[in-house]
């Protein structure tokens, strides 16, 4: 379970405060699928990141599966992150002198898995580029790189996926086969799924749609799917 708590975040720039989450509370079940939507602006992305620990809120609180992550040491948190949690860039954030092979395989190798090359080769296997384990991500497609990093991040099989716009900077047709590994992972594996979208025939995939506008949360419900 994701449970959010009066969470805000504020950022001073040239003498200014600027406020981009203002007392946003947020409970996620277990394996539920859930799409945050809303302008550019709205706090989407920032709040995604919270959730990861990739940065911390102003106020506020984030607890992940019963642990609370706001006030741990950063080496806990990049420890609890690399076990507990699936991260998806919009921009891929594959690593360029790796092969799709050892970009999956990293957070495998860094959790001690000795038998990290051959998972990671299932894994591409999973998401249809067992014939691209080789090629370096400049060989590879836009799609073939977000499929790289979709399996990079579930290696681990973490309970949470977190996914920032994963369909961003693809072709429809692409960001169709991108949601349906994303939807296989959530339904096969009962991974919690937080996917962020501009995307409003997108985010009707999820169990649930939360809606922020200028930092807080303008509505929650469910898709209707």
């Amino acid at each position: 379970m994701i449970s959010v708590k009066n969470l805000t975040m504020r950022l001073t720039a040239g003498g200014r405060t600027i406020t981009i989450l203002d007392n946003v509370s947020l409970d996620i079940p277990a394996k539920q699928m859930v799409a945050i939507v809303g302008p550019s602006g709205s706090g989407k992305s920032t709040l995604l990141g919270l959730m990861a620990g990739l940065d911390r809120p102003t106020s506020g609180s984030i607890i992940l599966d019963g642990m609370e992550i706001t006030g741990l040491p950063e080496r806990d948190i990049t420890r609890y992150r690399r076990q507990k949690i699936g991260y998806i860039f919009q921009s891929f954030h594959l690593i360029p002198t790796l092969t799709a092979l050892e970009n999956v395989a990293v957070p495998l190798e860094l959790n001690g898995d000795a038998a990290a090359d051959e998972r990671a080769n299932e894994l591409l296997a999973a998401v249809g580029l067992r014939d691209r384990s080789g090629h370096y991500p400049v060989q590879l497609s836009g799609g073939e790189q977000q499929r790289v990093a979709v399996a990079r991040a579930f290696a681990c099989r973490p309970p949470i996926l977190l996914a920032d716009e994963p369909t961003g900077n693809l072709d429809s047709a692409t960001g169709r086969q991108v949601i349906d590994l994303l939807l296989g992972i959530n339904r096969d594996h009962g991974s919690t799924l937080v996917l962020v979208t501009h995307d409003q025939a997108l985010a009707e995939n999820a169990e649930r749609i939360v809606s922020l506008r200028d930092g807080r949360i303008e509505s929650d419900k469910p898709s209707g799917r």
